[in-house]
């Protein structure tokens, strides 16, 4: 009777009754839970059967290297902060992009500020859930003070390290898996009206070459929904005016006005786009341009935002708004309020479609659309009924053409000839 699994001249390397080779191995035992960690495969890290035994021995010798490498006796000491600083944050910096990384940088500080002292096994479901109760506290009582999306984000990114800990194998599960998320709760965004937008630029001086820019780049951005990075990347060769058309291929990353990166790609893959222009955008840009020309800029890779041939800073922009807010009487808005306040000008003015709106903010489908602007459309219901009144002609028939068998009390009753008469009634 032939046996099950032959030996090899290699430890821990066999051979199936189908003359297949594989490895199965113990690894040793896992320090925290005590059991027996046992490796069993066919394939080589390519996912490649195994030719012969010693590739089956390579392979295994390969992977007993690394576990011993990782499992050592001072990775099962190692600190979070230890953890943080080796491993996470140089693969997570690889990972997402420099304007991200740059965002985040403070966030990955303040959870290792949290456990950085503590070993990285060590953190215990008390530990977790006493974070995220800290991140949801008003400062009043000993808490964080943060806002309930910014906690989510915290919170998420904290485990997310974790789940990276468990991927290197320094951590057996994520044991802040076992405490709630924190949901992001619904951020609200303020915008201009129609009407608050008309009061603030009416308080702009287009005379002065400055505040002119000002004109430029709040009409802009509210008359076409770009997001604020979309906008400081804009060049003159990315604006028709004869097709009055405006191309958005772009984003701006800079941490200065003279630090700066133009990337050839938006915030998502479907945030390439091309925006149609309405007549007053362009005579505006028009003008702007030529009074660029007149100090040297304006010229086809020049910034359409920008008074030296540098490119706007966000935060310049949002104290530009705060200004003109303050003069107008009208409340304060964030730079990106102008994207929501072109959503909320298109859907009150124009009722326009969730489609096309979808296609004009860059989103990835119409669902993200309707997440962030489906309450913007609750007016619109409004404006279909009054339309829907007189629309249909009612016109009901002089004499009965049915044989009624039902009730005599209603045959006996006067028919209703102008059923619209009595509504009114």
């Amino acid at each position: 009777m032939k046996k099950k699994q032959e030996k090899t001249k290699y430890p821990g390397v066999y051979i199936d009754e189908k003359g297949r080779f594989f490895y199965q191995s113990e690894f040793g035992i896992d320090r925290i839970t005590g059991k027996r960690i046992r490796k069993k495969g066919r394939k080589d890290a390519n996912g490649k059967p195994f030719a012969s035994a010693f590739e089956a021995n390579k392979e295994l010798t390969r992977l007993k290297r690394e576990y011993h490498k990782v499992n050592n006796f001072s990775n099962y000491k190692m600190t979070y902060e230890q953890f943080m600083n080796q491993v996470y944050i140089p693969y997570y910096q690889t990972e997402v992009e420099e304007s991200t990384f740059e965002v985040r940088e403070g966030i990955l500080e303040k959870i290792k500020d949290r456990f950085g002292s503590m070993s990285l096994r060590s953190i215990s479901i008390e530990d977790v859930q006493n974070f995220r109760t800290w991140l949801l506290t008003s400062k009043k009582r000993g808490g964080a003070g943060y806002s309930q999306s910014y906690a989510s984000m915290v919170f998420g990114v904290f485990r997310q390290s974790l789940d990276k800990a468990v991927d290197m194998q320094y951590l057996e599960y994520n044991i802040s898996k076992k405490v709630k998320a924190i949901p992001k709760g619904k951020a609200v965004v303020a915008y201009w009206t129609k009407e608050e937008f008309e009061q603030v630029i009416n308080q702009i001086y287009i005379d002065d070459f400055y505040e002119h820019l000002n004109f430029v780049m709040i009409w802009v951005y509210y008359m076409t929904g770009i997001r604020v990075n979309e906008g400081t990347a804009l060049n003159w060769s990315d604006i028709d005016l004869k097709k009055k058309r405006m191309r958005v291929h772009h984003m701006l990353i800079l941490k200065t006005r003279t630090e700066w990166k133009r990337n050839s790609y938006t915030k998502t893959e479907d945030g390439k786009r091309t925006i149609a222009l309405d007549d007053d955008t362009i005579n505006i840009l028009k003008v702007w341009r030529e009074r660029q020309l007149t100090i040297g800029l304006g010229k086809v890779d020049d910034f359409v935002f920008s008074y030296d041939g540098l490119p706007m800073i966000k935060s310049t922009i949002g104290r530009m708004l705060s200004r003109y807010a303050k003069l107008a009487g009208v409340k304060k808005i964030q730079a990106k309020g102008l994207r929501h306040s072109h959503a909320s000008y298109l859907i009150n003015e124009f009722n326009v479609s969730v489609l096309v709106l979808s296609q004009r903010m860059g989103h990835s489908s119409p669902e993200i659309t309707l997440k962030h602007y489906a309450h913007m459309w609750t007016g619109a219901d409004n404006t279909i009924a009054e339309m829907m009144a007189g629309n249909i002609n009612i016109k009901t028939a002089s004499e009965t053409k049915l044989r009624f068998n039902g009730n005599q009390a209603i045959n006996k009753q006067n028919p209703t000839k102008n059923p619209t008469k009595v509504a009114k009634g």
